[in-house]
């Protein structure tokens, strides 16, 4: 391991530094342990260091850092912006850099008491500026070092305070990806469609989440669900491949409770080549096309495409059904009814959940009816979409589970899922709040994490259990931001590798990420969709965007024109952001809003 220390901004030359008291003691020792000793060295500009080229240290130290006299704080803030943009040259990849703070200096909760953000040397933000990320902070431990002796209070040989003095940690944050529309091609309903996926949609694609070896908290989430259901009944999970687009004639059969205008509609680029070849049996599946790739099969592994553009989708409060229309799946509803009548009065191929079932399995109708009394719940999990105003807990892509199954009204199955879920849920901060017909899983603040449905038929009650996986895990591991989910990042998976029960919290690897917020005010045309708008402001950010907020709406009385202006709040738990990055997000959202939209921006 290779460590590089520095106490100052800039080093004296030899001479001014062995006047220092200890100074000669300290060269000696450090030189004696095999470490070296480097002079007129500016901490701002290591990079004009000849005897720091080429080298990359695991450590970075910088000790109390200040510019000397009464700096204040802007000129200090500038000191650590400066300080982090050059050490990072130098840093290895998995390197930490270390900047120990006198109280209240850093700006973060930690420091107590806590000074006023503007009053700060804001420690987090001026790091994001070098793609670094706060992962610890604790007490400076000065009694490790009984020889360690702080001074230069005011370019003074005086100490300064260290009581509650803290040690910030910063590692690097991973680099921001840009937005890629990606080119899908599926079988729907008999015709092989081409389409493109949204934008803002694409980083969400292909994460095999819910695959069989996977240790992602979604997962653990479901195999939790399923183990505590599968306690009272045998449950059956397809493993099915299925097309993530539904027909609008689908969608008007089965609207699954989701309106038309929280539905992202698809217009095909290509449909209906090739589709004499297809078996009438066969299962929907999908293959992703780069832009030259002419080579397709169910069988190849999807990767991402790399030069495909010009997303188009339409959102729309009505639709025609018989209109050349496609919809990105709202809800598994139509995609498991699906399967139910394809199944109906013949036999079941899917796989067990972690439980064995092989009574259950391969002697069943799709319908869960066993000898009229005992129930087999049959099950499908994976992505779908809604399209929905950019805020906290508006969640574009998730992972849904549904379960459903038919009961004899004897029985009272919805009593029995309610008691089944209470048990497994309540103690881990998730309300059971009774509705006509069933019942709402519900947490704070983010609402509705799934419901339980009934629907009556004679002596049998069909019952459909739908949840929210995502946000189910987000609320039993403490998660604090559902987007932390979908990070590349490899030390937030790691965390989950021993397999932690529901109820561990999360240790986040990057702390008090900071919060920046600009306003965009524009007039719009006469085409304006104030979806298409959020839509872009997902896109143009990847994701950084948090809140937006219509703050003011004006109609110019001789123009006939319209104004809006809305307030985004940016802040990443996955990423570095900086104020910097943040505005560079906000400008190329303008640029978006006046090439797509045909606003003029104010």
């Amino acid at each position: 391991m290779k460590d590089v220390y520095s106490s100052r901004c800039i080093s004296p030359d030899k001479d001014a530094a062995l006047r220092q008291q200890q100074a000669a003691d300290n060269i000696q020792t450090v030189e004696g342990s095999g470490g070296a000793v480097l002079f007129e060295v500016d901490c701002t500009k290591l990079e004009e260091c000849a005897s720091l080229r080429g080298c990359a240290f695991d450590r970075i130290l910088f000790n109390f850092p200040h510019c000397g006299r009464k700096s204040g704080v802007k000129k200090n803030r500038q000191l650590l912006k400066d300080f982090f943009l050059s050490c990072v040259q130098f840093l290895a990849e998995e390197g930490e850099v270390h900047v120990s703070l006198c109280n209240g200096q850093g700006g973060t909760p930690v420091d107590q008491p806590r000074r006023e953000w503007f009053n700060s040397w804001q420690v987090v933000a001026m790091a994001a500026e070098a793609h670094l990320i706060l992962s610890d902070v604790h007490k400076f431990e000065s009694e490790k070092y009984q020889s360690y002796k702080c001074t230069g209070y005011r370019s003074q040989d005086k100490g300064f305070h260290l009581e509650n003095a803290l040690l910030h940690v910063f590692t690097r944050s991973l680099p921001y990806a840009s937005a890629k529309v990606i080119k899908l091609e599926e079988d729907v309903d008999g015709q092989r469609v081409q389409f493109n996926m949204p934008a803002e949609l694409g980083d969400f694609m292909f994460r095999d989440f819910l695959a069989s070896d996977s240790v992602h908290p979604v997962k653990l989430v479901q195999d939790f669900i399923l183990d505590g259901v599968g306690e009272r009944w045998p449950v059956s999970m397809t493993t099915a491949s299925h097309s993530f687009l539904l027909t609008a004639k689908q969608w008007e059969t089965n609207h699954c409770g989701v309106e038309g205008e929280q539905c992202y509609w698809i217009h095909p680029l290509q449909k209906g080549f090739n589709s004499d070849s297809l078996l009438a049996t066969e299962l929907a599946h999908l293959t992703l096309l780069d832009s030259q790739d002419t080579h397709r099969g169910p069988s190849e592994k999807p990767l991402r495409n790399k030069a495909a553009d010009g997303s188009r989708f339409l959102c729309s409060h009505s639709t025609d059904p018989d209109e050349d229309l496609y919809l990105l799946r709202p809800s598994l509803i139509p995609k498991l009814s699906e399967l139910h009548n394809k199944n109906q009065g013949g036999k079941v191929s899917a796989t067990e959940s972690n439980v064995n079932y092989e009574s259950a399995t391969g002697c069943e109708k799709l319908s869960g009816r066993c000898n009229g009394v005992t129930c087999v719940l049959y099950g499908m999990s994976g992505l779908v979409f809604r399209n929905l105003p950019v805020n906290f807990w508006n969640i574009p892509v998730f992972h849904e589970l549904h379960l459903t199954g038919v009961f004899s009204s004897q029985s009272e199955p919805v009593k029995l899922f309610e008691q089944t879920f209470d048990r497994l849920l309540s103690p881990l901060g998730i309300s059971i709040v009774a509705e006509d017909g069933g019942f709402s899983f519900m947490a704070h603040p983010m609402g509705s994490v799934g419901k339980v449905l009934s629907r009556t038929s004679g002596d049998d009650i069909t019952v459909t259990v739908s949840i929210n996986l995502d946000v189910l895990a987000v609320v039993l591991f403490s998660i604090p931001d559902w987007r932390l989910l979908w990070s590349y990042d490899p030390r937030f998976l790691k965390q989950f590798a021993p397999r932690p029960s529901p109820g561990t919290s999360y240790h986040a690897f990057s702390l008090f990420p900071e919060i920046f917020s600009f306003d965009i005010s524009f007039w719009i045309g006469s085409s304006w969709e104030e979806l298409k708008f959020h839509a872009l402001v997902r896109e143009a950010s990847l994701g950084t965007v948090e809140q937006v907020k219509l703050i003011d709406k004006f109609s110019h009385p001789d123009l006939s024109q319209t104004s809006y202006c809305y307030r985004l709040i940016y802040q990443s738990h996955t990423h570095a952001l900086s104020h910097t990055q943040a505005l560079k997000f906000h400008k190329n959202l303008e640029s978006l809003l006046s090439s797509r939209l045909q606003v003029t921006i104010r």
